[in-house]
């Protein structure tokens, strides 16, 4: 019997890296641009929120975490924090599963 096929498949949501992967640290933004003046304030807001979960998701992505199941909520804070940004909120922490579920 060939070696392969006695090792165990990863169940799908497990990682198959032998290692977890490292971030490139410390975490450098691009340069910022200002935004358009004259729209309402939930705009900004949402804007820097959707760019936040998108830096979020990411940071997931490249650390392992491919599917929305398994990143909950401590996951993505403990990665906002391994990152060096702030905690997200919960309604950002949605954002970034949805950014993983149809992104795909």
């Amino acid at each position: 019997m060939p070696a392969a096929a006695l090792k165990p498949k990863p169940s799908p949501t497990q990682s198959t890296a032998q290692h977890p992967v490292l971030f490139d640290s410390p975490y450098e933004p691009t340069t910022k641009r200002s935004l358009p003046a004259g729209r309402p304030r939930e705009w900004y807001v949402s804007h820097n929120r959707r760019l936040k979960a998108m830096r979020l998701a990411i940071a997931l992505l490249d650390s392992g975490v491919y599917l929305p199941d398994q990143a909950r909520d401590d996951t993505i804070r403990g990665t906002a924090e391994t990152i060096g940004m702030r905690p997200p909120s919960d309604t950002t922490c949605r954002m970034v599963r949805a950014f993983m579920r149809y992104n795909r």
